[in-house]
């Protein structure tokens, strides 16, 4: 198991590094589908995969297209159509539907598609080329800090219900690994990013927000499979489960980072 989950490992960061580095049409493409999947993996769970659940990857599709032509100035339209489609779907299937199903539909396409496409987002900054690999520092980086200190002085448990391995000590340790591991990029690349050491700590500032909250997702994650009792979203990614076990931290830390790096480093 540990063999196979280091290679699956392998292959993603090196998939994360062809796509993030080529950026543009590819990135967004690759998020898009990347996005579907999640979806496809997050409607399964509700049952509504292969029905109610088509009025999601078609509103996830035109977001995504809409970030490349830019053809739907107001994206409130989309929302509310969404929102619109959905009811409508309740109200002409009914019974066929319960309402937690139609809610996880239109909750879908904002919890996994909008909130990764902030990877584009981000990537699309000035200086966005070396600023969007925050997301993943804060993110898994903090999550295999997080672990080794666990593993080593884990003591006091953070949620024992949800999630009993996970502790205080392997928390703070994942924020400050996050931020170490970010001041590290930050001197590595500081010629090539034309920045200055204060510009790195605000770097790792953010990185450790990100940090904080990509917990929050981890653990927001864990939340909905123990809900309805399943171990994984997926098996496309072998060691790993899958796009939502190991992107689940990355959902809530993409957006984060991106606003941070938009209204904080200018």
């Amino acid at each position: 198991m540990f063999k196979t989950r280091l290679i699956s490992g392998i292959i993603l960061v090196l998939l994360a590094l062809i796509l993030i580095i080529t950026g543009g049409p590819v990135l967004l493409i690759a998020l898009g589908i990347i996005s579907i999947i999640g979806m496809y993996e997050l409607y399964r769970v509700f049952h509504v995969e292969k029905t109610a659940g088509i009025a999601g990857y078609i509103a996830a599709a035109l977001y995504y297209v809409n970030l490349g032509l830019h053809f739907m100035p107001d994206m409130m339209a989309l929302v509310m159509g969404l929102l619109i489609v959905c009811m409508c779907i309740f109200v002409f299937g009914y019974p066929k539907f319960h309402a937690h199903q139609i809610i996880a539909v239109f909750f879908g396409v904002f919890y996994v598609a909008v909130m990764l496409s902030c990877i584009y987002l981000t990537r699309s900054l000035d200086g966005g080329k070396y600023l969007v690999w925050l997301i993943f520092l804060c993110s898994w980086g903090c999550d295999t800090c997080a672990y080794c200190v666990g593993m080593l002085f884990g003591k006091h448990k953070m949620s024992p219900k949800l999630s009993p391995k996970k502790s205080v000590e392997g928390a703070v340790g994942g924020v400050a690994g996050a931020a170490v591991l970010t001041i590290l990029y930050g001197v590595l690349f500081k010629s090539r990013m034309g920045v200055d050491l204060p510009y790195i700590f605000i770097m790792a500032a953010i990185c450790a927000a990100g940090a904080l909250i990509s917990m929050v997702g981890d653990l927001a994650a864990s939340a909905i499979k123990r809900n309805f009792e399943i171990k994984d979203y997926g098996k496309l990614i072998p060691g790993h489960g899958g796009i939502l076990d190991r992107f689940d931290s990355v959902i809530f830390t993409a957006p984060i980072i991106y606003y941070l790096c938009l209204y904080v480093i200018r």
